[in-house]
């Protein structure tokens, strides 16, 4: 039996004793992957359960043809399962490929791949790992779409694929049912951020601690791009984003961030921008919308008492910046992801 039938028999079972149907990812390993950014998916969403310690994802790895491949580390991957597993799966991700260079050049799939690839149903969720957006982008999957890739292939990825919007100084892009991460670890953080959309912050926590990863990381790409290093002397903002982390619902002005981190305001901005890849109000909305989320989640609190503890100051802003950041407003996202809450009474 094929793990896609166990699969299957499993789904089958837990549906019997109640539970949701486990959400399916296939793995599409192609010759040259790297063995870390294959085993990302498999690491990250195993380690997510419900209350009553059941999986929430199951996660096979596949190739085009379900045949072995030889990964860049130099063993070969026994794939569970062939095409099949992709044209089953909710969601399919693509890790990188060393093996194809024709792909930056903007040249053709091999013929097994592009069958596969077509074999995916409408509607499915698709992800690539690094310059795993190179196979998306050649099967014509991101043509007209923002996407991200490794920051030092941009140039490279732009010139291939000039019908993809490329944004390099992002971690990933969540572009709907397309999404797109940068280099290696910037996979763990886009996992992270899809099972924070599916089930909510809480369950990307615990995945996080499971996985002893940050379950968000400050900043983009930007911060990474090779750049002088700055001088001993020059001072950080390292501990005033610590500080604010600890008075978001307070007043924070840039002025006063900045005479927190002894700076003037224009040093202040532009060492900011340069540590984590965002001018400090943006960097301030995220983290101040990532707290809402986890009080509308884990507390009764109401929506006015939720906007303020955020720092947003009324229950009209923080609607107005959670529709703008996510598309829904504070009440419809308790819905979805609290536990206190299921009928949106205090929203």
């Amino acid at each position: 039996m094929s793990e896609t039938q166990c699969a299957t028999r499993g789904d089958e079972q837990d549906r019997a004793e109640g539970a949701p149907r486990r959400h399916r990812i296939a793995v599409l390993a192609l010759p040259g992957v790297p063995p870390f950014e294959l085993g990302i998916p498999s690491r990250v969403f195993g380690s997510v359960e419900d209350a009553e310690g059941r999986p929430l994802y199951e996660v096979t790895v596949c190739t085009a043809d379900g045949a072995p491949v030889l990964s860049d580390a130099g063993f070969t991957v026994q794939p569970a399962a062939g095409p099949e597993a992709l044209a089953a799966a909710d969601t399919v991700i693509v890790p990188p490929t060393h093996a194809m260079p024709e792909l930056g050049r903007g040249g053709p799939l091999p013929p097994e791949v592009t069958a596969a690839i077509a074999g995916i149903q409408p509607g499915t969720r698709l992800v690539s790992i690094c310059s795993g957006s190179y196979v998306l982008a050649a099967a014509g999957l991101l043509d007209g779409r923002s996407a991200t890739t490794h920051w030092n292939l941009a140039p490279e990825f732009r010139r291939a694929y000039p019908k993809v919007k490329v944004d390099e100084e992002v971690l990933f892009v969540d572009d709907g049912n397309v999404l797109t991460s940068a280099g290696v670890a910037a996979g763990v953080d886009l996992c992270l951020h899809m099972i924070r959309r599916d089930h909510g912050a809480a369950a990307a926590n615990r995945a996080a601690r499971m996985c002893v990863v940050p379950p968000w990381r400050d900043g983009g790409q930007a911060q990474y791009i090779d750049r002088p290093v700055p001088e001993p002397t020059v001072a950080s903002t390292t501990a005033t984003r610590a500080w604010a982390l600890e008075h978001l619902g307070e007043p924070l002005t840039l002025a006063r961030l900045a005479e927190h981190a002894r700076m003037s305001l224009r040093s202040f901005t532009r060492r900011f921008r340069d540590e984590v890849g965002m001018t400090p109000v943006q960097w301030l909305t995220a983290q101040r919308l990532e707290l809402a989320k986890q009080l509308l989640e884990t507390t009764d609190l109401s929506i006015d008492l939720v906007a303020h503890r955020a720092g947003f100051g009324s229950a009209n802003s923080l609607r107005a910046h959670m529709r703008t950041a996510f598309g829904v407003s504070p009440a419809a996202y308790r819905r979805t992801f609290s536990p206190h809450d299921p009928a949106g009474t205090r929203g």
